[in-house]
């Protein structure tokens, strides 16, 4: 089976081109969702994170306040390299599982937004990078995530740089145009991808 990482920066689109993935048949295994299940309440990595990070971040529902741990992540680097040791092996170790599951079909897709940053390239045999110009990847995520121009820059400036990014990729997405033009692109990546795999 032929095991394909998609990653891309902030508003590049992954999301999109996961779900025409998705509609081609192809199985997504998304790593944002594994993280989010992990850090659900009285889970092992909730109790790791509000030992961590305290109770403030804990918001009235009893869940961790996500956009809360983003800003502080980002403006504390100590706290960022705490937290990325106690969810990414788990995440990995479910990411490992899920392949396990799925391992019947020809090809899927592992949605890994950092997936370069977080050194889990062993996990795959591909890497897609979705790749969209910065003032377009602003707008998308300013829409999407009602944050602020300098909020988004901040994310921006942590992740891998762009050009770093594409020289790790064995197919780049460009995500500048329409989503007509994206969805061709993608479907001639899946036929590739199938001929890989057979």
């Amino acid at each position: 089976m032929l095991k394909v990482g998609l990653t891309g920066g902030i508003g590049s689109g992954k999301s999109t081109v996961s779900e025409i993935f998705s509609n081609l048949g192809i199985t997504i295994i998304d790593a944002d969702r594994i993280a989010h299940q992990l850090m659900q309440s009285g889970s092992d990595s909730f109790n790791d994170i509000r030992q961590l990070l305290g109770d403030e971040f804990i918001n009235i529902n009893g869940e961790l306040d996500r956009k809360k741990i983003a800003q502080t992540i980002f403006s504390n680097p100590q706290k960022k390299i705490a937290l990325e040791k106690i969810l990414h092996p788990r995440i990995k170790q479910y990411l490992l599982q899920e392949v396990e599951r799925f391992n019947s079909k020809s090809y899927i897709i592992l949605e890994i937004p950092l997936l370069l940053e977080s050194q889990f390239t062993d996990l795959v045999d591909r890497i897609i990078v979705v790749d969209a110009d910065d003032d377009i990847r602003i707008q998308r995520t300013k829409q999407r995530d009602n944050r602020t121009e300098e909020q988004i820059r901040c994310i921006m400036n942590h992740q891998i740089d762009r050009d770093h990014r594409l020289q790790q990729a064995d197919d780049i997405l460009n995500n500048n145009g329409n989503i007509e033009d994206l969805r061709k692109a993608v479907t001639l990546l899946h036929h590739k991808y199938l001929a890989m795999a057979a």
